[in-house]
């Protein structure tokens, strides 16, 4: 009788409204569009960042939701000119390169010879030898490795080749696809390093120098006019579906809302931001709300500096021991695989009876395992609960942080499944009895460790 009761614990008509309101309404996709192709690129302190924060606040109060804009301080960085080339010399006639500047990157002209390097140990081994020369990072993504392998290669690259004295680097694009689109990305420079013109060039031009290379010297020449710009004020956007019992405890539904400045963010992260407000918005038309508050929190400033995961942490620090958990939607959209839960104990097992309404998904079956997302590290030092949706990683790199991350790559399909699998999981946290346990304070992981898994 117990395990009848345990099956029947989600409201067959919540579970009708939810599940099938996420795939038949088509309101994540059309509001993805919306996103994508009126404001597009929502690089931190630009005009698309704070067009998308007022559109957020506006659609979620249409949706019938709480909402509000916390205020936040965001880095601005902007892009400027970038051109390369491969000069001519005896032997090569030369080409054009196809390049874009790293998330952060200081600008310059630089001219050089290239030297090549496929590790961080590998560049400082190079000492005196780079000295004057541009360090060309090349690496095996794709065929030998994934993004958590080799990012570290754009992150501390850059300054680990100016303290040998390079003059500038160029990083094969961390990708598992291209049609000779460069992926940009957020690097960062050691306090007190020197700092120099860093650059993604596409697979196809890392492959070409490669080659060049194996027949003698390279000379490149290539121009950045990225610049820091002050901080600029900018807001968190955050709704709440009040609970009807205890509205004090909070299960929080994350994505973030900028972009990088490449194309128009449809997949990193238009497709969590669409996801998680769908979430919401089919939560808030329930007849009777879940026991909990359930929270939208659409962060500022993912990419290239977590100020909005940061300064919600801060802002709501008194209250993180009744936030009973939380969930990030920054994988993209393609089909989701599976509900995965880190708890302090088995949470899974707890939450199963409850995800019935996603049977048909193939998703009903949740596991105990590692999942959160950058903007939830904050709140790992006060032992939040986190759960997740898993999706297919497969192409995920293909476009991440490249010209090709466009409305027209999105599945209508596979973001309606992962709307609705968000949805009855964040209905299921909000409503079940029992809150999870929760996990040891603990730090999280770097953010490359946040996105999906390569299915290769």
């Amino acid at each position: 009788m117990l395990l009848v009761l345990l099956l029947a614990a989600f409201p067959p008509e919540a579970a009708r409204q939810i599940v099938g309101g996420a795939l038949s309404d088509g309101v994540a996709y059309a509001r993805l569009e919306e996103l994508s192709d009126t404001i597009g690129p929502r690089l931190s302190g630009s005009p698309g960042a704070e067009a998308a924060v007022r559109w957020a606040l506006q659609k979620f109060q249409q949706d019938g939701l709480a909402a509000r804009l916390e205020p936040v301080k965001v880095p601005h960085w902007v892009r400027g000119e970038e051109r390369g080339e491969i000069l001519p010399q005896p032997g090569i006639v030369g080409h054009s390169l196809f390049l874009a500047a790293l998330g952060g990157s200081v600008g310059g002209d630089v001219t050089g010879e290239v030297i090549e390097a496929r590790s961080l140990r590998e560049v400082a081994a190079l000492g005196a030898a780079a000295r004057g020369k541009i360090v060309f990072f090349n690496h095996t993504m794709g065929t030998e490795g994934g993004y958590g392998q080799f990012v570290e290669l754009r992150t501390h690259g850059p300054t680990e080749a100016g303290k040998v004295g390079a003059a500038g680097v160029l990083l094969r694009s961390l990708a598992t696809a291209s049609l000779r689109t460069p992926h940009t990305g957020m690097t960062a420079y050691d306090d007190g390093a020197p700092r120099v013109p860093a650059a993604a060039v596409t697979t196809e031009d890392a492959a070409l120098i490669h080659r060049l290379l194996a027949r003698g010297p390279v000379r490149v020449h290539f121009t950045l006019g990225s610049r820091w710009l002050p901080d600029a004020d900018s807001a968190n956007v955050v709704a709440d579906v009040r609970g009807r019992e205890k509205p004090d405890e909070v299960v929080l539904l994350g994505a973030h809302l900028d972009s990088w400045d490449l194309a128009e963010g449809a997949n990193d992260d238009g497709a969590g931001v669409a996801t998680v407000m769908e979430a919401g918005r089919l939560i808030a038309g329930l007849k009777i709300p879940p026991r909990r508050t359930v929270r939208i929190v659409l962060f500022m400033n993912e990419e290239n500096g977590l100020a909005g995961g940061k300064g919600y942490a801060a802002a709501h620090a008194g209250e993180l021991s009744r936030h009973v958990a939380a969930m990030e939607a920054d994988s993209g959209a393609a089909k989701p695989t599976g509900i995965v839960v880190h708890s302090g104990g088995e949470g899974a097992a707890l939450l199963k009876p409850w995800l019935t309404p996603l049977a048909s998904l193939g998703l009903a079956d949740p596991i105990d395992g590692e999942t959160g997302g950058a903007d939830l590290g904050p709140l790992a030092p006060s032992s939040v609960p986190f759960a997740g949706v898993s999706v297919d990683g497969t192409h995920y790199f293909d476009i991440h942080h490249s010209p090709a991350d466009t409305f027209d790559k999105i599945d209508p399909e596979a973001l309606a499944k992962d709307a609705a699998a968000f949805a009855v999981l964040a209905y299921a946290l909000a409503e079940m009895p029992q809150t999870l346990s929760r996990p040891p304070p603990a730090e999280r992981k770097p953010h490359s460790n946040t996105k999906p898994s390569q299915a290769r």
